[in-house]
């Protein structure tokens, strides 16, 4: 509030706080907790940039603990990365559904007869998950009359 311009007496006023106080507090030397959370702050935004920016909490937490062997709980590893904005990545991409204009559309009413052979054509895509990645099957077939 001082530091917008108000007067000192009316800010200590407002809050409840002597003037006194207020000097002393503001002439006060950083806490050794002031000292530490600034240190850990910056080694853990190292620890972030080494990662690219992917660790989230937990992998900074087990970092700062076995590869730097800083003792840190992982509740003060949450709030230190809260307050400095910084944010890992999740593991897994959320699922979403697909919007109405991704949907094939059915063009011939499942009306699959027709008077002659090149009239129509059909495809089916069947995909099959493994451990590589996925192997899809493209089956194409003209309906015939």
């Amino acid at each position: 509030m001082v530091g917008e311009g108000i007067p000192v007496e009316v800010a200590c006023r407002v809050l409840d706080v002597s003037v006194s106080g207020y000097y002393a507090w503001r002439d006060r030397p950083p806490s050794p907790r002031t000292i530490r959370h600034v240190w850990l702050t910056d080694l853990i935004r190292q620890i972030h940039q080494c990662s690219r920016g992917t660790y989230g909490a937990r992998r900074v937490h087990a970092e700062l603990r076995l590869g730097h062997q800083v003792p840190v709980s992982h509740g003060a590893v949450e709030l230190l990365m809260q307050r400095a904005g910084l944010q890992g990545l999740s593991g897994r991409p959320k699922w979403r559904r697909a919007k109405p204009d991704q949907i094939a559309v059915d063009l011939v009413d499942r009306a699959f007869a027709r008077t002659g052979p090149n009239q129509l054509w059909v495809t089916d895509i069947t995909e099959h998950p493994t451990r590589e990645g996925k192997v899809a099957r493209l089956n194409m077939c003209s309906a015939r009359g």
